[in-house]
């Protein structure tokens, strides 16, 4: 069942708040690209564009989703919590000793999960794989795969966008979370040249979309406009999106990218969120006395 634009919205909301709360208990962590990526999740998986199970999680017909930027787990762990892969308890596990819940996503670990990445600029490779098996297997199911801007610097992402446009799989879709902001500092004083992004992929054969990250109408248009072309060509849609959304203190601030708030910020969050007073205290001495 597809949510409508005001159910996305709180939902994204308490994406969000569970994201946050997760990496405050772990004491480690990435909120900023966690928070700029999860309107693009939620879109995606609550809004009726990827084709899983949680009660069959690898059926052979599901869709893939392939987190490449590995360490916005965080906001994926509460997506595929909320979507009822498992107990929303378990968030609070992240990073600790036997937990399910690696700091970068593992498939050995977390039901849900289709690949194991971190190491930025090998998610597209491994999309376009499962891309090309199911053209081999003659399935139609999709593959997504959530890329960070900064990983484009990576050769390898060009590799796979170049050999897609060779072999030409049936229902690859790219989603570029573009929020500008990597490891060290803004993508433009690290990197600029990544830019245009469009043109790129443009140029190795792939349909581009371009939509603001934080938008649902347009995330929804693009994802339906990306079904119908990715049948004939490879689609990328480009997120712009802001690092840190919802957060007044992480938004568009590159020192966020990965850390984890201490008490004080921990609060703030919470209240940048929408929850109240009671219910942040009745957490913080359930869970951090």
């Amino acid at each position: 069942m597809k949510a409508s634009v005001e159910e996305l919205k709180e939902i994204a909301r308490q994406v969000r708040i569970e994201t946050i709360k997760a990496i405050y208990l772990a004491r480690s962590g990435h909120p900023g690209g966690s928070l700029s990526a999860t309107d693009i999740l939620v879109t995606l998986y609550f809004g009726g564009y990827v084709n899983v199970d949680p009660s069959n999680p690898y059926k052979p017909d599901r869709d893939r989703f392939v987190l490449s930027k590995g360490h916005a787990a965080p906001a994926l762990y509460a997506v595929l919590a909320l979507k009822g892969f498992f107990e929303k308890e378990k968030l609070y596990t992240l990073r600790k000793l036997g937990s399910p819940l690696q700091g970068h996503v593992s498939r050995k670990h977390t039901p849900g999960v289709e690949a194991s990445t971190g190491s930025l600029g090998q998610g597209l490779s491994i999309a376009l794989g499962m891309a090309l098996k199911a053209k081999v297997d003659q399935m139609d199911y999709k593959v997504y795969c959530l890329m960070s801007d900064g990983e484009l610097q990576e050769g390898m992402s060009w590799e796979a966008a170049m050999t897609a446009k060779h072999f030409k799989p049936k229902g690859l879709i790219a989603l570029i979370d573009n929020n500008n902001i990597q490891l060290d500092d803004f993508v433009t004083k690290v990197n600029s040249g990544i830019y245009p992004i469009e043109d790129k992929f443009q140029a190795c054969g792939w349909h581009t979309i371009t939509v603001d990250g934080h938008d649902f109408k347009q995330l929804i248009e693009a994802f339906e406009e990306a079904l119908q072309i990715s049948r004939e060509k490879p689609v990328a849609i480009r997120a712009m999106t802001i690092k840190g959304k919802g957060v007044s203190f992480m938004e568009n601030t590159p020192a966020w990218h990965g850390k984890a708030p201490n008490r004080e910020k921990f609060v703030i969050a919470m209240k940048d969120l929408g929850v109240s007073e009671a219910e942040i205290e009745e957490f913080l001495n359930r869970y951090d006395n």
